[in-house]
């Protein structure tokens, strides 16, 4: 780990940035017109004061999880993320398989939606970034790795990942995910991500290895779910948006004529008052 450079390209990469190009207001007495420490802190989800030793060339070496999060937060480009990795002693990520490097372009989509809650995951339910509302509505999953990450393996594998959907379709989600894993398996059968995933699966869960006998393919692009919330069951259309590299960008409406963007903006308030 090379503190002192990395000190120097927090602290460059930081100052490059807009407040508004990562959703925030531009606010007045900025003495620059890039973040703030505790902007950065705030967009990573670690606190303010292990940012700042970070830049101060004085904290401990950052997890292969907080050096994603920084390259999120400072919308790097692949080979500025690549070059963090290394200043912060890591090997760079391999390549293959599907892109975990989100483009700044749906980054920006991300932090642009105010009231549906938006994600990017990869096609074997990796969240690879997501918005504050999607924050609230799934629960704490930062920082997860390996086959814990994917959210296909802890709807089989963990209980409790099912306690936010209503019991009278949880039926129907684990068929559909398994349809959809089916269409992405049969893409990139080969590829080490995806045989890992599912050889783990029929390992470990019946209900996954009797659905995925079944040989359902069906890509997701619209469906309805329900959320068990702080603020009571919210129904959301969830609409799948095709991107590059293996990605999808989700995004969660309210159906017309329904009170969910009401209880999604009373969700917001309760986050941010729980966080606070």
């Amino acid at each position: 780990m090379d503190r002192d450079a990395l000190a120097q390209f927090l602290r460059r990469r930081r100052d490059a940035i807009r407040p508004e190009e990562v959703g925030l207001p531009p606010g007045v007495r900025r003495r620059t017109s890039g973040l703030r420490r505790e902007e950065v802190a705030q967009l990573t989800g670690m606190s303010v004061d292990y940012y700042g030793r970070l830049e101060q060339a004085r904290g401990p070496q950052p997890s292969t999880q907080m050096v994603r999060a920084l390259a999120r937060a400072l919308r790097l480009t692949q080979d500025e993320t690549d070059h963090l990795y290394r200043l912060a002693g890591h090997a760079v990520p391999d390549r293959g398989g599907v892109a975990t490097h989100v483009r700044p372009a749906l980054l920006y989509v991300l932090d642009r939606l105010q009231d549906a809650p938006a994600f990017v995951c990869t096609d074997t339910e990796v969240v690879l970034a997501r918005n504050h509302l999607a924050r609230l509505l799934m629960g704490d999953i930062d920082g997860l790795t390996g086959l814990p990450a994917s959210a296909i393996w802890r709807w089989f594998t963990d209980p409790r990942s099912r306690e936010l959907v209503p019991p009278d379709e949880r039926e129907e989600h684990s068929r559909v995910r398994v349809a959809d894993l089916r269409a992405a398996w049969a893409r990139r059968r080969s590829d080490a991500d995806m045989r890992e995933l599912v050889d783990g699966l029929l390992a470990c869960s019946p209900e996954f290895a009797a659905l995925w006998a079944r040989h359902e393919v069906a890509a997701r692009r619209m469906q309805r779910k329900t959320f068990a919330t702080r603020v009571g069951a919210i129904t959301l259309d969830c609409e799948v948006l095709a991107a590059a590299d293996g990605q999808h960008l989700v995004v969660l409406t309210p159906p017309a004529g329904s009170a969910a963007l009401e209880q999604l903006r009373l969700l917001a308030v309760v986050g941010a008052h729980v966080v606070g």
